[in-house]
């Protein structure tokens, strides 16, 4: 009767336990992507909530345990009480001036001000030694605050922002695209605070305007029009295949034909009409810039004949020639060695000589910012399927090191997939997320077309690639294909947004007599980006240290070689959204 009696007991306190952990109700959740090294303890510190807690919102957790990537939902509770439950105990909130915070990896002293209501200023007034950065394990002082906000790792729903001295309501909005209606409805606190100087803002994803992401924050990028002005002359030479001569200009039949074709005269010109209107620009601006152009005709003897001519020698920079071939044989030329040489269409490699700078972005560092991507964004709950063609087999071990729990479907002889084989590997109850890597458009075309068939409302599917090749501008692929499974990629070049350049693109009609194309827009981009380096750093080399810059389509990210070479390393990773193609910022 004694054994009954203290079971009861045991019992009803163990009742009385678990029903005031689990008696709070939620606010509101957050998603954690668990880290190598994170366990239970460390989470439930971190979020300070307590393991029956997070286990209530977690139940896979007992079936599998906690693994690496898994996302796990997180309660938020109201600090409003001075009174919260860890582990099951009551423990005092701190009442003291300020609390403490041991740095975990990967935090920001933006992120840290966001989730205990501060700023950044006041986490460095409290710890002089984190003005430089915040190392791992350091314990901080953090100032107390009634409730803590805790920021998701990832969230392609929204951006955050810092807000600038002299900022108000209407600066933001003019810069971001977002009214004060919306920063109030996602930011309660500005209703009591208002605005204040270095209040980190949550605000919509797609509303940030022409700023970057920087540690997971928008900042301004580096604005080259609005810097001070080193040099006042730029001589710069183009080397173009236009092939004049091969245009009888006394047909008109025969011009129109051979200009309404895509080949290297549609190209070159295209090419050429945007170089003309960024001199234009920059000469409005109070440089004079000379240029000297050259047709080379896609043939080694004329280039041969433009070298010895010697009117390259005295160039500030030499664009061109398009063809890689042709621009190794230029770039070989000793003579022309102190010059640099800009290689700005082909993505094709050229050879990395002293001052040769390759403004394509290589397939290399296309791979890299997308697997990054794809380890934000995909974790273990996921259903992930690999398709690979054989001339792949390298990207496809590299995403199942990456994604060890990815199935892989290898394509027929004949590059198509097996509908049935499709269906059996797709499944309802968990997101499919598909790598796709081939540049064969007859697999693209099947491939898609059977992911997309297989989209319903139980069963979500989205297609990724880690590089996108020209076979993807095929006219029979249609956005509204890729906009049903989201199709998401790396590319150096982001399609204009007319409503936003309308501006632009009624002056380029105006001068050119047409819209800019993609040709066109990179000859605008790559020679405005050069010709405001040499006029602000007075040489391209030492323009390395302006950092990223970003005109209407095209970014440039230099990064210098141990042999005096540059390449572009810059990135955008776009998404097909409905009809739309949105750029995913990180």
């Amino acid at each position: 009767m004694l054994f009954n009696k203290l079971s009861f007991s045991l019992f009803f306190f163990l009742v009385i336990g678990v029903s005031l952990v689990w008696s709070q109700t939620p606010e509101s959740f957050v998603n954690h992507r668990v880290k190598r090294g994170e366990t239970l303890f460390s989470i439930t510190k971190r979020y300070k909530i307590s393991q029956p807690q997070l286990l209530e919102y977690n139940p896979m957790l007992e079936r599998i345990g906690l693994k690496r990537r898994m996302t796990l939902r997180i309660p938020v509770y109201s600090m409003s009480s001075k009174q919260k439950v860890v582990d099951g105990v009551d423990k005092p909130v701190d009442t003291e001036k300020y609390q403490t915070h041991q740095v975990a990896p990967k935090e920001t002293k933006w992120r840290l001000a966001y989730q205990y209501g501060t700023t950044v200023a006041a986490l460095d007034s409290l710890n002089p030694q984190i003005r430089e950065g915040l190392k791992i394990g350091q314990e901080i002082k953090i100032p107390n605050t009634e409730t803590v906000q805790v920021l998701p790792e990832k969230d392609s729903l929204y951006n955050y922002y810092k807000v600038l001295p002299k900022e108000g309501f209407y600066r933001i909005e003019k810069k971001l695209g977002v009214n004060q209606a919306t920063l109030d409805s996602l930011n309660p606190q500005l209703k009591v605070t208002g605005l204040q100087v270095g209040m980190i803002l949550k605000i919509p994803g797609k509303q940030s305007g022409r700023l970057k992401i920087e540690n997971d924050l928008l900042v301004e990028r580096v604005n080259l029009l609005d810097s001070t002005l080193q040099v006042r002359k730029i001589k710069m030479g183009v080397l173009l295949p236009f092939k004049a001569h091969e245009i009888v200009f006394d047909s008109i039949e025969d011009t129109r034909d051979a200009l309404e074709s895509r080949n290297l005269h549609t190209i070159s010109l295209d090419f050429y009409s945007g170089v003309r209107f960024a001199v234009k620009q920059v000469v409005d601006k109070g440089i004079d810039i000379e240029v000297v152009t050259f047709d080379t005709e896609n043939k080694t003897s004329t280039i041969q004949k433009i070298v010895d001519s010697r009117a390259l020698n005295s160039l500030d920079f030499l664009l061109g020639p398009l063809i890689p071939n042709n621009f190794n044989l230029v770039s070989n030329i000793p003579a022309l060695s102190s010059i640099p040489k800009i290689a700005p269409l082909s993505s094709r490699p050229v050879q990395f000589r002293k001052n040769v700078i390759q403004s394509v972005t290589e397939a290399s560092d296309f791979r890299a910012k997308m697997y990054t991507h794809l380890e934000s964004v995909i974790d273990s709950s996921h259903n992930v399927v690999i398709v690979a063609d054989s001339l792949n087999r390298k990207i496809e071990w590299e995403l199942r090191k990456r994604f060890p729990q990815a199935i892989t479907l290898r394509p027929e002889k004949e590059d198509y997939l097996l509908p049935e084989l499709v269906d059996s590997l797709l499944v309802d109850s968990l997101p499919n997320k598909i790598f796709l890597e081939t540049q064969s458009f007859p697999l693209i075309a099947s491939a898609l077309s059977q992911f997309n068939a297989q989209k319903t409302a139980e069963r979500s599917v989205q297609v990724f690639t880690t590089f996108r090749s020209n076979a993807y501008d095929n006219e029979n692929l249609s956005r509204k294909l890729l906009g049903s499974i989201q199709f998401t990629y790396p590319v150096g070049f982001k399609p204009l947004d007319w409503d936003e350049n309308r501006d632009f693109i009624n002056a380029f009609v105006q001068e050119n007599g047409k819209p800019p194309n993609k040709e066109a827009l990179r000859g605008y981009d790559v020679v405005m980006d050069a010709l405001l380096r040499i006029a602000i750093a007075r040489d391209l080399g030492s323009s390395i240290e302006l950092g990223e810059t970003e005109y209407r389509s095209n970014r440039f990210l230099y990064r210098k070689h141990s042999d005096g070479s540059f390449s572009n390393a810059a990135v955008f990773i776009l998404q097909h959204q409905g009809y739309e193609i949105v750029e995913i910022k990180e």
